[in-house]
Formats: structure tokens, sequence, C-alpha cells
């Protein structure tokens, strides 16, 4: 997702000795492909969004609240930002606006990245990614606008940093939900290395600023060895589905450098997450745009057109564009 800085990955290392989801992950294994049942198609327009001129768009969220149909909140690495696009569509996106400018001088959030943003009680909620350059250090902050456009930041420090071994050196991709029945904020976030993070961890807040990490962290790791993603998990999204269960959208790594997207399934969204049988649900296709990876999804469930509508950024190269997958029908298929 990132330019390889090869110095960083050689000075960089993480080992998640906590809760082990398979066996020991030294040697590289073979990876197990879908095989197309999965039912999710890729858009034969793609990328949707991002080109030469616009360079490295990555880490998107689509939320429903705003101006448009579709606002998608990215990165935008020329800027160092956090950028919003609007469509009708889905398929055809303004040109971006910033919303969340870089931050230097900060002590902790040169580059500002990888966001969620939730509209509640009036008001748009940014949770986003800071890091530190030259290491990459993240941490994580909290802003806040009226209109969608112009975020202000709550506080001039992080709200979540790094504290447990789990962690490793980074604390990034947030992803926050409105739980109006406990009157708390559920935070899924990425952790460990600064490169790639490792694992998925849980915190909750009642003011979206002090969070309280889950003693069951971190909660979704890496697959078995052999499985396509063995190695780590990066950048999710959760959605509530209508029966009460939780499904969350992830990235799953083969190596460092190869993603694909996959699914589980979970009664409260923190433990015993099912794999979906169909996973990967995307995957890179060699020679196209995102012929070495595809990163951090973002989902909407459309009742309406019984389908899901899912966005990515995919990666060939050094380039980084957003595309988009779509799945027809709301069954998303079985778990292992």
């Amino acid at each position: 997702m990132k330019i390889h800085f090869i110095c960083i990955l050689l000075a960089i290392t993480f080992i998640c000795s906590c809760h082990s989801h398979g066996g020991s992950n030294d040697v590289p294994a073979p990876v197990r492909f879908s095989d197309g049942s999965s039912g999710w198609v890729k858009y034969d327009g793609n990328p949707v969004l991002g080109n030469a001129e616009l360079g490295t768009c990555f880490d998107v969220n689509v939320i429903s609240e705003g101006p448009a149909v579709y606002n998608m909140y990215f990165s935008w690495r020329p800027k160092n930002s956090i950028a919003v696009s609007r469509s009708d569509d889905g398929i055809s996106w303004s040109y971006p606006e910033i919303v969340l400018p870089e931050n230097p001088g900060s002590g902790w959030e040169d580059i500002v990245n990888r966001s969620c943003t939730l509209y509640w009680n009036g008001q748009y909620h940014m949770w986003y990614t800071g890091q530190k350059m030259p290491d990459f250090y993240s941490r994580i902050g909290y802003a806040v606008s009226d209109d969608g456009l112009h975020f202000r930041r709550v506080q001039e420090e992080p709200v979540l940093i790094p504290q447990y071994t789990y962690e490793g050196i980074a604390v990034m991709n947030p992803y926050v939900m409105r739980d109006e029945g406990r009157g708390v904020f559920r935070m899924w976030y990425s952790s460990g290395e600064a490169y790639e993070p490792n694992v998925l961890c849980y915190a909750e807040s009642v003011d979206g600023i002090h969070w309280n990490k889950s003693p069951l962290n971190p909660v979704f790791v890496h697959g078995n060895r052999g499985e396509w993603d063995a190695d780590r998990i990066g950048g999710c999204e959760v959605h509530r589905l209508p029966n009460g269960s939780y499904v969350l959208f992830y990235i799953g790594y083969s190596d460092i450098n190869t993603a694909r997207i996959g699914v589980a399934i979970s009664e409260d969204g923190i433990k015993n997450w099912k794999r979906l049988k169909a996973n990967p649900i995307a995957e890179p296709d060699a020679g196209s745009w995102d012929g070495e990876a595809c990163y951090k999804p973002s989902v909407v469930r459309d009742e309406e057109g019984n389908k899901w509508m899912l966005w990515y950024n995919g990666r060939c190269g050094n380039d980084e564009f957003i595309g988009m997958v779509l799945h027809e029908g709301l069954d998303l298929g079985e778990t292992e």
C-alpha cells in the first residue's frame, strides 16, 4: 500500500505471540485462491477514481450521509491529506477536496491518512491515522465537522496510541460504529508494524476521545499456514447485519506485498469470527491496474437494490487507484 521503504522493513520486527489463529508462519506457503463462486464481480470500468494526475488514492471509507448518494473519504498520498469525492452512482466521482490536511511539526501527524467518518448527532466525526516521519509511527486522531468538508481537530494529542506488545509501534485504520443502545462508540483498528499492520483490535469509548481497549485483543489475526491471509491482517470495515450479527470486510496478506480482501462474521463483533468459505472475495488480476494487491475495502449494503457495493484500492507497482466490486444479492454465503 505504500512505496517500499526497505530500510523500515529491515529495521522493524514485530512478532504477534497472542491469540494465534494457526500454526507458525515463518516460511512461505502456498496460497488458496477463490474459485470464483463468491458472487463478487469487479466493475469492468475500473478504476473508478485515480489516475496519473491525482496520484495514489488509497484506504477509502464510503458513507451515505452527505450532499451526494455516496461520499468517499480517502487518503490522498501526494497531498499527505484526507480528501473527499462524491458520486450519485458509485462509479463517477467528483474531483477531490481536501478535508483534513497534514499537520507537520505536531510531533505525530506529519501526514494523515486511513480515516473513518461517522455522521452522528448532527456532526461528522472522523477518526484518522497520523504518522510521524520518517519512521511512520502511527497514532489515531479525532476531528469533527459541521458540513463534512471542513474538519477541525478535537485535541492536539492522539486519542489512541500503541500500549501493548501486540500493538507494536502502530495503531491505524480505525473504523468506528455508534451503538446507541449502549451509548458508546465501537472501534476496530489495526496494529503492529509501521509498513503494514499485523492484527485487528477492538476498543470502546463514551466520548470518542478516551478509549478502553478490549482484554480479548487482538480480536482477529492471520489465517492458517497455506491460507491466502496467512501472513497478516490489515484495515477493515465492520457492519451490523439485520439478524444482529456483524460482518467484517478486511485485508488479508499472503506476504507483505500481496493482499486480497476477505469477509468474516461474528455474533458480537468481537470474538469467534468465522471466515466465509468463498474467501477471498477480491484478489489481484495479473497485469492489470490491481495486479499486485487489493487493499482496504469499504462497503455499502444496498437493500433497495438487493446488492453489496465494495470499493478498494488496488496496486500495480507504486500506483494505487480505487476500484469497485459488486455482489448481486444480500446473502454473503456460508462460513467455514
